[in-house]
């Protein structure tokens, strides 16, 4: 996958930060100019992160383990949550619930107890629910799919964590630095770069920033599990 062009992530106002009075002096580094009171922030320095962030994501993919996207914002939620799904990762983008990993026990069996209510409703042969009782079932079923339907079938913690909006996600960012699970984002200019591992500076309020920035780190995600899956069928060969 091509890292994305400077003129791509310009089309996209990737470098479009926020109102200098907002900013956090830990982005100076990637910071460009200011115009009109607003932080501009330097694309060469986000594609020099990019490629860093989108080495080390590849990595975790080729070596099997879980990546989950992180983004509740409007502008990010459903775009994020398509790339996700293309490349079978776990993704929250209704609502963070808290302890979604730090309890990742008690989490696990409110999937456990979806996944029931869906067996229970799909059986044929149950007879015994009242049409009441299924309409009850059907909406704590439908409540449930909304905020854990994207970790479904999660099994265990990720390996790291991709998120939206690090200020907005702090809860989540709380959660990954506790558990030393490895973070990747999006970081704008109101932002502190050194609460996450692998800090994209962008624009992370435009959804064309958004959908650019995820959809180069889901390719290389699904190259990851390419050279994954030729390397088992090549030790497969050899035995």
């Amino acid at each position: 996958m091509a890292l994305p062009t400077y003129k791509e992530l310009l089309d996209a106002g990737a470098h479009l930060g926020h109102m200098k009075r907002k900013w956090n002096p830990k982005m100076a580094p990637y910071i460009f100019m200011e115009r009109k009171g607003i932080h501009l922030i330097d694309l060469n320095r986000t594609q020099e992160y990019l490629q860093k962030a989108g080495n080390a994501m590849r990595q975790v993919a080729k070596s099997g383990r879980k990546v989950m996207f992180v983004a509740t914002k409007k502008q990010a939620k459903e775009s994020v949550a398509k790339l996700a799904r293309e490349v079978n990762m776990p993704y929250v983008t209704e609502r963070w619930l808290g302890g979604m990993m730090t309890n990742f026990s008690t989490i696990k069996r409110s999937v456990k107890k979806m996944n029931n209510i869906d067996k229970l409703l799909a059986d044929e042969s149950v007879t015994s629910i009242t049409k009441k009782e299924r309409l009850t079932l059907t909406r704590e079923r439908n409540k449930l799919e909304k905020v854990l339907g994207g970790i479904a079938n999660m099994n265990r913690l990720p390996a790291a964590l991709f998120v939206v909006d690090i200020n907005h996600e702090h809860i989540a960012i709380d959660e990954a630095r506790k558990l030393g699970i490895k973070i990747f984002a999006m970081v704008d200019t109101n932002s502190d770069p050194t609460m996450v591992d692998f800090p994209i500076p962008a624009n992370d309020d435009a959804s064309k920033s958004i959908k650019l920035i995820t959809g180069y780190m889901t390719e290389l995600i699904k190259e990851g599990g390419e050279e994954r899956r030729k390397d088992k069928e090549a030790a497969e060969s050899v035995a």
